[in-house]
């Protein structure tokens, strides 16, 4: 993605110089050139920009004083001589504060930073949950997304998952521990359910997919809670 930029300066040599330094980066593109605010004011009106390299102290009003007068000011790198408006620079969001003479190395440092800005966060990936069950001489890996009910027998489990099912010695509480996410709600003592893969519910059976799960009577209420809590359409 292309940054468009503006640089405003009434001093023709900063003006060259910094324009001279946008060209040598290529995720800059300069968009125009003005001497003074006003003539920047004028242009964004024509030619919207995402990044000001903006001079303070120019005829008729300066820098800041701009770009506080603008309903939706573009970011702002200040390029100035004067170190006083510093802190006012930053109050008002500046990506960053160049002091003159500005040297290729700071200004590439205060580019890379802008780019930080526009370039939008890749969220993190989410890591996935899974469990390795042992069937067999085999350990099976399995991905909870993949469950789709857990069903006791005695010192056995049968874990139903949508690639298959998969028996393994162990009892439902050891795999409680280890199977934990708020979609798993345990159904009856025998059964643990991916609300996720629920088809339908009908009296004190939920469906799912081909197979029917049963719903304890102790347990209805609190299952019936919490697979339809801000769920179920009104009428």
């Amino acid at each position: 993605m292309k940054i468009s930029c503006i640089i405003t300066d009434d001093e023709p040599v900063a003006r060259k110089g910094l324009a001279g330094y946008v060209e040598k980066i290529d995720f800059l593109s300069l968009a125009g050139v003005c001497e003074d605010a006003l003539s920047l004011n004028n242009l964004l009106r024509q030619q919207p920009a995402d990044l000001l390299f903006l001079d303070i102290e120019m005829p008729y009003i300066n820098g800041v004083e701009l770009l506080e007068s603008l309903p939706h000011p573009p970011k702002v790198i200040f390029t100035t001589a004067y170190e006083q408006y510093a802190l006012k620079g930053f109050e008002l969001d500046a990506i960053d504060y160049l002091m003159k003479p500005i040297s290729f190395e700071r200004f590439l440092k205060a580019a890379n930073r802008a780019r930080e800005v526009f370039t939008p966060a890749m969220p993190a990936p989410v890591a996935e949950r899974d469990i390795y069950i042992k069937t067999g001489e085999k350990l099976v890996r399995v991905l909870l997304e993949d469950i789709i009910f857990i069903e006791a027998m005695e010192n056995y489990v049968y874990i139903h998952t949508t690639h298959g099912r998969y028996l393994t010695h162990s009892t439902l509480k050891a795999i409680v521990e280890n199977v934990t996410g708020p979609e798993f709600v345990q159904t009856h003592k025998s059964y643990i359910i991916n609300t996720r893969k629920i088809t339908s519910i009908e009296g004190n059976r939920i469906i799912m997919g081909q197979a029917s799960v049963p719903v304890s009577r102790g347990l209805k209420d609190s299952v019936m809670n919490t697979i339809l809590k801000d769920k179920l359409l009104k009428k």
